[in-house]
């Protein structure tokens, strides 16, 4: 017995309405649950350089300045009697206190970079606030070294989006590390060495700090182990890539 019209029609209908239910449940779930992946995708997280890709074995070591001084002198000596040159970043308040150590640092040949003003969290500042703050340190360090520095290590390692465009926008970089001493743990000097000798690679940035209780006695077996490897060292301005790049999701600069 054939089926009456009306009755197709209404199955049919009904059937397209189910359908367009389940379509409008899926598009509501998916709007719900990855508005973060779009919104990641269109604007990917902006991230400083924590370490190089390079084929070489070369490396940077770096040192933060921000409170005490009584090192920064040995320091200076010891990577004098290996030939290395480093970068270290200072904070605007140590320069005040300190500006005989900056002039001592530029003379023997080290980067001086920026380290903050007054080594606050960049991400609790406006962007204003961040560039004020970069600014006034980098004409502190200008004044006595004659060089307005390029690179900006953020106080404590801490950024976020906005304080990493902030400092582009003023043509500096931002310079993490991917090897981390902890020295400023009080680690032992064979504890130091160890930890640094074993993670670094080709493209590394050290993070040592020039008030650092065992650093003064770490630094020359470090370098002499690295030196024995075959690495050679050189300031972070040279180690990084001119030109085009891109930053992976590690941090590490690569060619465009």
């Amino acid at each position: 017995m054939k089926k009456p019209v009306f009755s197709v029609i209404y199955l049919r209908r009904k059937s397209l309405s189910v359908f367009a239910c389940l379509a409008a449940a899926c598009a509501i779930f998916w709007a719900v649950s990855y508005p973060a992946a779009v919104g990641a995708s269109a604007s990917p997280r902006q991230l400083p350089i924590y370490c190089v890709q390079r084929d070489q074995k070369m490396l940077s070591i770096s040192f933060d300045a921000a409170w005490g001084n009584e090192d920064t002198q040995q320091l200076i000596d010891t990577l004098a009697h290996y030939g290395v040159k480093a970068t270290f970043f200072v904070v605007g308040d140590w320069v005040d206190r300190y500006p005989e150590s900056v002039r001592a640092l530029h003379d023997a040949g080290h980067e001086v970079m920026n380290h903050s003003n007054t080594h606050a969290h960049l991400p609790q500042l406006s962007t204003q606030q961040i560039v004020d703050d970069l600014t006034t340190c980098n004409e502190k360090i200008k004044a006595i070294t004659g060089v307005c520095p390029t690179l900006i290590r953020p106080p404590y390692g801490d950024y976020d989006d906005n304080s990493i465009r902030a400092i582009r926008s003023m043509g500096m970089e931002p310079i993490q590390w991917d090897v981390d001493s902890l020295d400023w743990k009080d680690l032992s000097a064979a504890d130091i060495t160890k930890r640094v000798t074993n993670k670094v690679c080709p493209g590394s940035i050290v993070l040592f700090h020039n008030a650092a209780k065992h650093t003064p006695e770490a630094l020359p077996t470090i370098i002499e182990q690295l030196l024995a490897d075959g690495y050679s060292f050189v300031p972070i301005s040279q180690l990084i890539l001119n030109g085009a790049y891109t930053i992976d999701h590690t941090g590490r600069q690569c060619p465009a």
